[in-house]
């Protein structure tokens, strides 16, 4: 394949996850399947160091969840580190480029005074997970320099590919994300398309998050030192090398297996085992373990659109959290980290039964397992 961002053929894949049902694709629970299965792979380009899914993907459009608050309050934050450092003002015309999973960052642009508009050019551009989305990655940076006003500022987020692979968190990896980043990766891109980088700011949001602003090259703002910082951290990682990141594939075969283990002994005492979160994360993990709901009775979810679906490639049901109040569980299986503090408010005699999947399945978990 040739690289969605510089365009190079040099690269190889550095994980392969087999065939995997599609993440965004929740079928109804009268839906008996089997569910369509298709290649999952990342590949990492050579010259420019971009991680991205290999091949394509199924064009599914994911049933509209409902937003974590640790997303919100950490949107709310990220405005204001960008206008604090004096990156946008009131008055100045603010421009989103959404993220299929939902959420928007507009109404925290507006409280700060911008304007906003649904066409630019913007002063201010919001990206916030969206550009991972995008198939040409090339293109879709042009687009953003494009709608960039004379003296404005991009603000974009991500997830870092150094957070990934160091919380081997391969199930980053879906049909519908084309894009994985190291900001060492990112700056090269955003260069080739007239922007520099200037700013960024890191955020624990899913493991290892990066806000940054670009503007365009040609007017020579100032680099604050935190680019340097954070380009010197994923030097001393390695994350532009292909065997770094393959480490990714043994952590997949590793976080499956303890996965699958972990339930059948839970199961073989008797103990009735709950899901939390139909996150797109959770599919990939669910399927290639191998898990029905005779492991995992059911997964809870905010989403009253995802309710009354099971998870892709299994038959375990998609429920109303307030299921849980007859289903009774011993142990709730929480499987987006994010959402723990909101789940012990809202269901309080579920706090002590969560149990964080993330750390079940990290180095340290899976050792204890062993």
């Amino acid at each position: 394949m040739n690289c969605r961002g510089c365009g190079s053929g040099v690269g190889r894949v550095v994980l392969d996850l087999g065939r995997q049902p599609a993440a965004g694709d929740f079928p109804g629970q009268d839906d008996p399947g089997p569910d369509a299965r298709h290649p999952l792979a990342m590949w990492m380009c050579g010259p420019c160091g971009l991680a991205q899914l290999a091949g394509g993907g199924p064009p599914v459009e994911e049933p509209r969840g409902v937003e974590p608050r640790a997303l919100i309050d950490q949107a709310a934050a990220a405005m204001t580190a960008v206008a604090v450092a004096g990156w946008t003002s009131p008055g100045r015309r603010a421009l989103e480029f959404p993220s299929p999973h939902g959420g928007s960052w507009l109404a925290h642009a507006q409280a700060l005074g911008l304007q906003l508009t649904g066409r630019g050019p913007a002063e201010v551009l919001i990206d916030s997970f969206g550009l991972m989305h995008e198939a040409d990655q090339a293109a879709a940076l042009a687009i953003r320099a494009r709608l960039l006003a004379p003296g404005g500022a991009l603000v974009l987020q991500f997830q870092t590919l150094g957070s990934i692979v160091t919380g081997g968190e391969w199930n980053a990896l879906r049909h519908s994300h084309f894009g994985y980043y190291s900001l060492t990766t990112l700056r090269r891109l955003l260069d080739a398309a007239g922007l520099r980088v200037n700013q960024v700011w890191p955020f624990p949001l899913y493991g290892g998050t990066l806000l940054l602003v670009a503007t365009h090259r040609r007017e020579g703002r100032p680099v604050d030192r935190s680019v340097d910082v954070q380009l010197q951290e994923e030097a001393d990682l390695g994350i532009t090398d292909a065997d770094v990141v393959g480490r990714l594939q043994s952590d997949f075969d590793r976080q499956v297996t303890a996965l699958r283990a972990v339930l059948a002994a839970r199961a073989e005492d008797g103990r009735r085992v709950h899901g939390y979160g139909a996150a797109s994360r959770a599919v990939a993990l669910l399927a290639a373990a191998g898990v029905d709901r005779r492991l995992l009775a059911s997964v809870a979810d905010a989403s009253p659109a995802k309710h009354g679906r099971r998870m892709p490639g299994t038959d375990i049901p998609i429920v109303d959290p307030l299921r849980f109040t007859t289903d009774r569980p011993d142990e709730v299986f929480v499987f987006l980290a994010e959402l723990l503090p909101e789940i012990a408010a809202e269901h309080p005699d579920l706090a002590d039964l969560l149990v964080p999947v993330e750390d079940l399945l990290s180095h340290r978990g899976t050792q204890r397992l062993s």
